[in-house]
């Protein structure tokens, strides 16, 4: 039994709580909050112990892993502190995204998990349903040939105005790491972004890619879209066929060149995944499975060294953005004579 704590139990760390309590190889075995009425309610609510000090918690508990679901700007700015705690603690750790919105504070964490040799993961868990299993299958079994192109949208509604780069640094670790997942790493990016009516941050962008293979990738991602549309699609393309992955987990069709024969994968009405949520229990059990199976720090999935690749692309999005592109002079119309 992998005896988890929990640090940060708002709304995500409410959702951890739950994987931990319900998953048949783990226990939820105390809780930390630096608000002391959201660590005590955890803490009744489930029989457990409930710390303001992760410190304390990990001298007085016997604990083999820490999920770190707090918050701060851009979504990661508090995640540091903790999950440096748990690592120094000799305990693996999975960090809700992004490891932190400091790029400087990322690369530490994952350098000292490395060090002390202990599973650092994070919560990209977009990658982590059915449909993506089936496509990266696809792609592993060499069916869609060479590399080509992928494309990648991600967009929801989110009127938050934290920072400029609000949208770029808490959402789309998301999207780089399925960008990833399927397309390998990326060596050369470019960006343009714009603002929305109103908005004070760059709330929709265009990114494109190179990747280490030689095939070419975009993505568009923005806060401005309405939820009642479809969030996320992913078209991977190679010289033998082509995959799309609609709305996260809800299907997955395979395209061969060759063939009217389509492999199609979709989501059971019954037996299968019931929402979005799902895809933290998804990820949560493939990280106890891989903690189980005793799988190097470097064998995990959707590791921190992968979400820090990630959020290399990003702040290279950003930067490319902030250089600017090369301008188009457009000549002016010839005036018709008469």
């Amino acid at each position: 039994m992998i005896r988890f704590a929990v640090v940060g139990v708002n709304n995500i760390g409410k959702i951890h709580c739950r994987a931990y309590a319900r998953h048949p190889d783990t226990k939820l075995a105390a809780v930390c909050d630096l608000m002391p009425d959201r660590a005590e309610a955890a803490g009744s609510e489930y029989g457990i112990p409930a710390y303001t000090s992760l410190q304390e918690l990990l001298e007085r508990e016997d604990i083999d892993a820490v999920a770190v679901a707090t918050a701060g700007v851009e979504k990661g700015s508090h995640h540091f502190e903790p999950a440096m705690l748990a690592i120094a603690a000799g305990k693996d750790v999975l960090v809700e995204k992004p490891l932190s919105n400091r790029i400087g504070e990322a690369r530490q964490m994952v350098a000292f998990a490395k060090e002390k040799r202990v599973r650092l993961a994070c919560n990209l868990n977009h990658r982590f349903a059915p449909a993506a299993y089936k496509a990266k299958a696809i792609i592993e079994e060499g069916k869609l040939g060479a590399p080509l192109f992928l494309n990648m949208r991600l967009t929801i509604r989110n009127a938050q105005e934290d920072t400029e780069w609000l949208h770029m640094r808490a959402l789309h670790p998301h999207s780089v790491d399925v960008m990833r997942y399927f397309g390998g790493d990326i060596k050369r990016v470019q960006a343009f972004m714009t603002k929305a009516p109103g908005r004070a941050s760059w709330s929709t962008a265009s990114v494109n890619v190179e990747f280490a293979s030689g095939a070419v990738g975009h993505l568009t991602g923005s806060y401005d879209m309405s939820m009642r549309h479809p969030i996320e699609f992913c078209e991977v393309a190679g010289s033998e066929g082509r995959i799309v992955i609609d709305n996260v987990y809800e299907s997955m069709t395979f395209y061969p060149h060759q063939s009217d024969e389509l492999t199609v994968v979709r989501n059971p009405l019954f037996g299968g995944m019931q929402g979005f949520n799902d895809t933290f229990e998804q990820r949560i059990g493939r990280f106890v499975e891989q903690i189980k199976a005793g799988a190097a720090p470097e064998a995990v999935d959707a590791s921190g060294a992968d979400a820090l690749a990630a959020q290399e692309v990003i702040e290279a999005a950003i930067a490319s953005h902030e250089s600017g592109g090369i301008p188009i002079t457009v000549p002016a119309a010839e005036k018709s004579g008469g």
